[in-house]
């Protein structure tokens, strides 16, 4: 019986990780350098974390949620997204005292079952951030700063930070009003999903995708235009700091996040090398969430980013010097030089190095030829007579050159040449 995966995932191969490694390590360079420490969340939550959180009539929550009850009779949700769990946690752990700001990011898979397409996985995984406890524009601006210089890190060109403002709790009811009554207008060229939800959410609306929603949005009131004084302000200072370091933007009215719990500052970054669906990453500000599950009141702002999208738009061509290879691969002929080389690999190992050899002991010529493929820098050469001369041959497999050396200063010299450009 032949089995494969699911429809909607993916296996990373051994020969694309190092891929994954070097945007995980670039994130762990960058945030750490601006004060956010990693988190580990669980996979799987009650239900209710994401069906409260996220907001009932999403699309998360309403089609996309793998849901099942455990054998306890508990709901048990896979995670569709980072945020919520990393306000659970923050809640249960009390992680709010002593009262301060605190800087977190997450790395790890997420599952929505939607219809699978190009960078769009029923699991996926993202790298997320959230700040919490502050409700400063200097927390939004620094984050937003930290993300571009991120992308800027891993050598993304033509992409494009927009920003918006969603509002607060004061000004966002009456806007929603007004926005309904503005629908009602075109309710028979809406989709299905829109006219069916525009009176429970009709932001929703703002934030569909479909050719036919998406350009009767744009003849929609603008929330930026009907913000109350304070949010107003913050929005103005947002700008300002982001003019002030250079960061570049644009101010997009129309943009919406899906989440329910967004407030005030919203952002995407886009990028132009994708097609239709091209945003690369979205967050903004939530301040009422932490409230809404139970904790203190605890002004947050985060984003989170797709890293199978991601993948795809960083230049890896220019990057080929990351991907691993073997330092020393060790060729043997013989039975005394078999067992030579396993204490020889050893004490490589030991080093650091990484070290590999033909266990299936073939000709000289066929383990040189599984020497080249490895794309290995040295390579190690023992037989009888390098054994019983005490002196042991490296060759150089990027130029050729061969050197002799006593078999005491081996990892000396493996160390040099291994070090050298």
């Amino acid at each position: 019986m032949k089995i494969q995966s699911i429809r909607g995932v993916k296996d990373i191969l051994p020969d694309e990780i190092w891929k994954w490694q070097h945007i995980e390590s670039i994130a762990h360079k960058i945030f750490t350098r601006y004060g956010f420490k990693e988190i580990r969340l669980p996979i799987f939550e009650d239900t209710r974390l994401f069906s409260r959180s996220i907001g009932e009539t999403t699309d998360i929550v309403e089609k996309e949620m793998y849901t099942f009850e455990d054998r306890g009779g508990d709901s048990i949700t896979l995670r569709p997204e980072g945020t919520a769990s990393v306000v659970r946690a923050y809640v249960e752990h009390k992680m709010h005292t002593p009262p301060s700001i605190l800087k977190m990011f997450y790395i790890g898979p997420m599952f929505r079952y939607e219809r699978p397409q190009a960078g769009r996985l029923r699991q996926f995984n993202q790298i997320g951030v959230e700040a919490m406890g502050s409700s400063s524009a200097i927390v939004d601006v620094e984050v937003m700063t930290m993300l571009i210089e991120f992308f800027n890190e891993l050598g993304l060109s033509n992409i494009e930070l927009q920003i918006n403002s969603l509002g607060n709790q004061d000004c966002r009811p009456h806007y929603r009003e007004l926005l309904k009554t503005e629908i009602e207008k075109y309710l028979e060229k809406l989709c299905s999903n829109c006219s069916s939800r525009y009176k429970r959410n009709p932001l929703r609306v703002l934030d569909c995708k479909l050719e036919q929603c998406s350009d009767i949005s744009k003849r929609l009131p603008k929330l930026i235009d009907h913000l109350d004084p304070t949010s107003a302000k913050h929005f103005s200072e947002v700008r300002f700091l982001l003019d002030s370091a250079g960061t570049p933007y644009s101010v997009n009215p129309n943009l919406v996040r899906g989440l329910d719990y967004y407030n005030n500052t919203a952002f995407e970054v886009t990028s132009q090398n994708l097609g239709a669906q091209n945003a690369i990453c979205g967050g903004g500000r939530y301040d009422t969430l932490v409230e809404e599950l139970e904790g203190p009141s605890t002004p947050c702002f985060g984003f989170a980013l797709g890293l199978e999208r991601l993948v795809s738009l960083v230049p890896f061509e220019n990057k080929k010097t990351l991907q691993k290879r073997p330092d020393v691969f060790i060729v043997c002929l013989g039975d005394e030089a078999k067992i030579v080389a396993s204490k020889v690999a050893h004490d490589i190992r030991l080093k650091g190095l990484w070290v590999e050899r033909d266990y299936e002991l073939g000709s000289m010529k066929s383990q040189m030829r599984k020497a080249n493929k490895t794309g290995c820098r040295l390579t190690l050469i023992l037989g009888e007579d390098e054994i019983q001369n005490g002196k042991y041959i490296l060759k150089n497999m990027e130029n050729g050159n061969q050197i002799e050396f006593p078999a005491q200063e081996l990892i000396s010299e493996i160390a040099k040449l291994s070090d050298s450009p």
